[in-house]
């Protein structure tokens, strides 16, 4: 069973209008609410990760889906369950790593229990005051892709890991220790006034450029030689895959008018159609489906 699967099965049993962004945008409180799940050995790793960096990555994955609806990240709630082996030291690491990835985003509570393996699971909450939220089904045809942060860099970092290697150090420390897109997100959301689509590229920069193109019922035309990224990751053969399918970068791309993208990294434009198109630099045009990407991204499962 993959991922999408199972939250296609959520969403036809609820029947809920909530469902279907990286936030559920509680309009009439003024919020936006988020929860991730990270799961030893299915997420992570303790012989890769130390408790600390697993704290700032808890607390980074869900400030980046916050970011990605365009509120203003706030609170944290934590629920950490833990088997008998661990020590108050990793309790600590833990919660310093979350309040230094923070950096002033509050951790007001949460429920710790016990467990075979660790478990930690976040809820984050941002506001919407002054600004505009988004959703993947506003990309509209003749808006504009841009982006923020590196792409690939977190994938090569886990395939470094995966293979007992330490160097280059940035890539598995982009994969350890990522970075939300908070700026790019506020200045977007406190100055832009159409409706536009935004989502974090957890799952690739692919998979977020499908799902929008999806959700708006267009195609997405990109240019890969305008993809940020870490011009070191050309070691590895299959770069361009990296940099396409690879996930856990946590930056943001987003769908948006002229008068906003001229300030930003633009890759490509919102057209007609279905699916994603990627322009690559030895002039090869490739179009690919939603089955074709699915097929292509890391599974949870």
């Amino acid at each position: 069973m993959k991922e999408k699967e199972l939250l296609n099965t959520i969403k036809t049993v609820l029947n809920s209008s909530y469902i279907g962004d990286d936030c559920a945008y509680l309009e009439d409180l003024g919020i936006v609410i988020t929860q991730d799940n990270l799961v030893e050995d299915v997420h992570f790793k303790r012989d890769f990760i130390t408790s600390y960096q697993l704290g700032w990555k808890s607390a980074m994955v869900n400030i980046s889906d916050i970011c990605a609806s365009g509120a203003e990240p706030k609170y944290l709630t934590v629920g950490l369950s833990l088997p008998q082996e661990i020590n108050n030291n990793f309790v600590e690491e833990f919660y310093k790593g979350m309040k230094a990835a923070a950096n002033g985003v509050e951790i007001v509570g949460g429920d710790i229990t016990g467990a075979d393996k660790i478990f930690v699971s976040v809820a984050a909450i941002g506001r919407t005051l002054g600004r505009k939220i988004s959703s993947r089904k506003n990309a509209k045809v003749g808006q504009k892709i841009i982006v923020a942060g590196l792409h690939g860099s977190s994938s090569a970092g886990l395939r470094l890991l995966m293979n007992g290697q330490k160097e280059p150090e940035k890539f598995i420390k982009a994969h350890l220790m990522p970075s939300a897109q908070v700026e790019f997100s506020r200045e977007i959301a406190e100055n832009i006034k159409e409706d536009y689509a935004m989502m974090d590229t957890s799952d690739g920069l692919a998979d977020a450029l499908s799902q929008i193109a999806e959700a708006g019922g267009v195609n997405i035309e990109i240019d890969f030689s305008k993809i940020p990224y870490d011009k070191d990751l050309k070691v590895f053969e299959d770069y361009e895959d990296l940099i396409l399918f690879g996930g856990e970068d946590y930056g943001l791309v987003a769908a948006v008018g002229d008068d906003i993208a001229k300030d930003f990294t633009a890759i490509g434009e919102v057209k007609k159609g279905s699916g994603v198109t990627v322009l690559y630099q030895n002039g090869l045009r490739k179009n690919f489906t939603k089955t074709d990407i699915e097929n292509k991204i890391f599974n949870h499962f």
